[in-house]
């Protein structure tokens, strides 16, 4: 493994000043090095697993699932962070409030770029932070440096969270009071979440179909998914090889897990070895075009 350092970061943030972002930095060769141009990957904040109480992949922070683990072996310096409302960051997290997790995802880019010199050049996103980094990709003038994206178990179809279990607790909840609170553990701390009908057709109005025509043409796009995933359907991955295989000279290349659920339980070392895989093909410029990856085979 490279030598690398790792640094806690807390940035401030200029549209909610309450709510500082908390995040790690990890760099390759130590922390004496230059930041100006260099490459860095931001790495999202994965989901708690509790979708059997919650409907909308809710609480997560920056060391979840494989999260620190794909940090610590990436070929590039990388930044992972909690969203507003979640574990070291302040502020109220919502349901629906994938907006303002686009916010603090450019504030934390601003940060990098503009404060340290970096040049965002890959983003890996698991659920929802796949698809609020798939709507950054799409509408942001600083994502033009990107040129590489893992998409894991990420949900295409929004009004399909209505059919979880989590999300039908939730509703009897809303029917009866009017709300529903939903109590689960984050970094060994309790945590209670109160969802309301609001913030739910929130969650639902995102619009993730703007990656048919507006994800950039030469990333190349890696969306892996676990076949007994229960909270996103393996199909949402189908999709986004349908929306974003045609494009060119970027690639889109499928990976399905047979057996792995959302959170690739028990698989996290598997799939870290999965993406890196890929990784090294696709730097090496040996996916030639996008299709299906058994990662037995080269594309």
């Amino acid at each position: 493994m490279a030598d690398r350092s790792s640094t806690k970061m807390v940035i401030p943030h200029p549209i909610a000043p309450d709510c500082p972002i908390t995040g790690i930095l990890e760099r390759l060769s130590g922390a004496g090095t230059s930041t100006q141009g260099r490459p860095i990957t931001l790495v999202r904040p994965f989901p708690r697993r509790f979708q059997a109480q919650c409907p909308a992949h809710t609480v997560w922070h920056k060391d979840y699932l494989f999260q620190r683990r794909l940090a610590l072996k990436l070929p590039l310096d990388s930044f992972r962070f909690d969203f507003r409302g979640s574990h070291e960051t302040p502020g109220t997290w919502g349901q629906g409030a994938l907006d303002e997790d686009l916010e603090d995802l450019r504030v934390v880019v601003r940060h990098l770029q503009e404060g340290m010199g970096y040049v965002v050049t890959a983003v890996v996103g698991h659920s929802r932070g796949s698809i609020v980094g798939m709507r950054w990709v799409c509408t942001a003038p600083e994502a033009r440096g990107v040129t590489t994206f893992v998409n894991a178990s990420g949900r295409y179809r929004m009004g399909k969270i209505r059919e979880t279990a989590g999300s039908k607790a939730a509703e009897a909840g809303f029917d009866a009071r009017g709300y529903h609170d939903w109590t689960t553990t984050v970094a060994r701390k309790p945590v209670t979440v109160r969802l309301v009908p609001s913030e739910l057709e929130r969650f639902v109005r995102f619009d993730t179909s703007l990656v048919w025509d507006r994800f950039p043409q030469s990333v190349h796009v890696l969306t892996i998914h676990g076949l007994a995933d229960k909270t996103v359907p393996p199909y949402d991955a189908v999709i986004y090889a349908r929306a974003l295989g045609a494009r060119s000279p970027g690639t889109h290349t499928l990976h399905l897990v047979d057996d792995a659920d959302h959170n690739f339980t028990g698989r996290q070392d598997e799939i870290v070895g999965y993406i890196l895989a890929w990784w090294d093909l696709q730097a090496r410029g040996e996916i030639k075009c996008s299709g299906v990856w058994d990662t037995g085979t080269k594309l």
